[in-house]
């Protein structure tokens, strides 16, 4: 069985991870390709046959998401759209675009199985089969009987449905389209090369459709959610796709130390260290509101440490 090829395209690097991690065990899908900008993901889009694309609306620099998937509008068999946003705003105009769905990220997993479901339904109108001539064009089959979208306790598990395992799509493509295809992908590459970031001292987050750069610095402490964290400065906090364990490792040497398995605390705020029943301690944060947060015991004494207590 052909999976569709599926493109991510998102500036955020730990979103685009997060979402492959989420895709890898889909049976019908085959996550070939990431891209953070508009020039980068239609370069690929031109140079592979890409079925599906999950496409951010806010990408790292130049046109949106929505431009994209008007350049994509005059291809005839455009890949399947789905677009990542942070709220409702766009949703109406996705549509217009002929969306396959509008997933607000990050989702509660049964609202990630209809998009599945979509997709899985979407897959079934067509096959990966480009001739020479077409890049990423896919060719519809008959149209089939209209029935009911099933339901997703209905649909076997990954590596149980009948029929042939699975094979790598082989493309006919023409000669002077392999030239292409190879100078396609490697102006992508150099792109994506000439483009990435210098390491900043900043933390991307995404709030209203649009990306905020927090420096360090105002970071009071990030605190764990499930398999994302909030990012809390002095005055708010932002919901981020990042996970505690990842931005251990990216803060802790700007003074960061992770006083509890839930909280990950920025050592320049930190205001006041005290001792409460039950020989616990905790520890007090600047900002308008003063945040008690717990420490564990087994990390009191390195913190007693780096303070020099």
């Amino acid at each position: 069985m052909t999976r569709l090829s599926t493109l991510l395209v998102h500036p955020d690097p730990m979103l685009r991870h997060r979402l492959r991690a989420m895709l890898e065990p889909v049976d019908f899908l085959r996550v070939l390709g990431e891209a953070a900008g508009a020039e980068e993901a239609l370069a690929l889009l031109n140079a592979l046959p890409y079925g599906a694309v999950f496409l951010g609306i806010s990408l790292a620099e130049g046109p949106d998401g929505m431009e994209v998937a008007r350049r994509l509008m005059g291809n005839r068999d455009h890949p399947a759209l789905i677009f990542i946003a942070d709220d409702e705003s766009r949703a109406f105009e996705a549509f217009e675009l002929d969306a396959t769905d509008y997933l607000i990220f990050p989702c509660a997993a049964d609202r990630f199985d209809r998009t599945l479901m979509r997709l899985r339904q979407f897959r079934t109108h067509f096959r990966l089969a480009p001739a020479p001539g077409s890049r990423w064009r896919e060719q519809p089959q008959a149209a089939p009987e209209e029935l009911p979208p099933p339901a997703m306790d209905d649909l076997p598990p990954p590596g149980t449905e009948e029929g042939p395992p699975f094979e790598t799509l082989q493309l006919p493509l023409a000669e002077d389209e392999q030239d292409t295809l190879i100078s396609a992908l490697g102006e992508a590459v150099d792109y994506s090369q000439r483009v990435r970031p210098v390491e900043l001292d900043k933390l991307a987050v995404s709030v209203d459709g649009k990306t905020l750069l927090i420096p360090y610095g105002e970071i009071a402490f990030v605190e764990a959610y499930e398999d994302y964290s909030y990012v809390h400065t002095a005055d708010d906090k932002y919901l981020t796709s990042y996970r505690l364990k990842n931005l251990e490792g990216r803060l802790r040497p700007h003074r960061f130390f992770r006083v509890h398995r839930k909280y990950l605390v920025n050592l320049d705020m930190v205001t006041e260290l005290a001792a409460v029943s039950g020989g616990n301690c905790l520890l007090r944060t600047a900002g308008r509101t003063r945040i008690e947060l717990p420490i564990s015991r087994r990390r009191l004494g390195e913190l007693k440490q780096i303070l020099g207590l």
